[in-house]
């Protein structure tokens, strides 16, 4: 089995999990606010996967960050900023907009990414793969229903929301050039952004262990599969796959929550929601069957 093909495996892997995420992360917040539930899910996710990374990569951690201590100091700072903010906004848009906006609005992490990497890498990416960006945000379009919406305030928290979580998905790709250690660092990463939105929580809102005890089904599965796993399964994916087409590969989330919407909420998925789920299928089929990305260092 190749390499590129594990690698796109847990990609969509982690598409699904985020996708289906969406409801617990929507329902999760009934009772608490959104910086409370953020606090649980990744420090949920935090004690999750220590044990875990500590049983499989013990042996190579201390070797890891010892080979590079400061860039590893760096890119955990970064990262865990990044995704406080990215999931942070995106819960608190759910406040102030409708989903299909949140959903429309999201996704436009997919044409910022390689606008970033051209500015913070000197990147140029393919011609398809702008091809495959176009036919994204259309396929959202159809498939969030957002023709039916009205522009929210909560949407500009969502369209910074998508700056953020563009950074991450770069910053990633960065992280995964430099250290073998994808178990550990999603544990250290969940426990930043948890302890951050505790900090932040216990100053902006009410904490109540019996409120957050009401939400705890949602909290595991946000917490467990995509405060845990999911971004574990992002850094195997980026080994081999580079930034922008992997953008596009985790917009298939939108696919996702919609099917999750349609079996788990009994949502209807009319012809222009199926036409979506297709368009953003074709574009994943585009960015993978073309050359990704062309270096340009200066």
């Amino acid at each position: 089995m190749s390499k590129n093909f594990v690698s796109l495996a847990c990609a969509i892997a982690c598409s699904f999990i985020w996708g289906t995420a969406f409801i617990a992360q929507d329902t999760g917040m009934d009772n608490i606010g959104p910086l409370t539930f953020n606090s649980a899910r990744f420090l949920t996710g935090f004690v999750f996967m220590l044990p875990i990374a500590l049983i499989i990569e013990k042996k190579k951690i201390v070797k890891e960050i010892k080979s590079n201590a400061k860039i590893f100091l760096k890119l955990w700072f970064y990262m865990g900023m990044v995704l406080f903010f990215g999931t942070y906004l995106q819960q608190a848009s759910l406040l102030f907009t409708n989903i299909a906006n949140a959903a429309f609005f999201t996704v436009f992490y997919v044409p910022i990414v390689p606008v970033l990497l051209f500015f913070i890498y000197s990147k140029k990416v393919h011609s398809s793969i702008w091809l495959s960006i176009g036919l994204c945000i259309f396929g959202v379009y159809l498939l969030s229903d957002f023709s039916n919406s009205t522009i929210m305030l909560g949407d500009a928290l969502v369209i910074l929301c998508a700056v953020f979580w563009a950074l991450h998905i770069i910053f990633t790709g960065e992280f995964v050039k430099h250290f073998d250690i994808p178990l550990f660092y999603a544990a250290l990463q969940a426990a930043f952004v948890g302890l951050i939105s505790f900090v932040f929580a216990t100053i902006f809102e009410e904490i109540n262990l019996s409120k957050i005890i009401l939400e705890s089904s949602s909290i595991l599965y946000a917490g467990i599969l995509s405060g845990g796993i999911a971004f574990s399964l992002q850094i195997y994916a980026q080994k081999n796959i580079d930034e922008a087409p992997a953008a596009i590969i985790y917009s298939l989330e939108g696919v996702f929550a919609a099917v999750a919407a349609w079996i788990i909420l009994n949502q209807i998925l009319g012809i222009s929601n199926i036409i979506g789920c297709v368009l953003i299928l074709l574009a994943v089929i585009i960015s993978q069957l073309f050359p990704g990305v062309k270096s340009n260092y200066k």
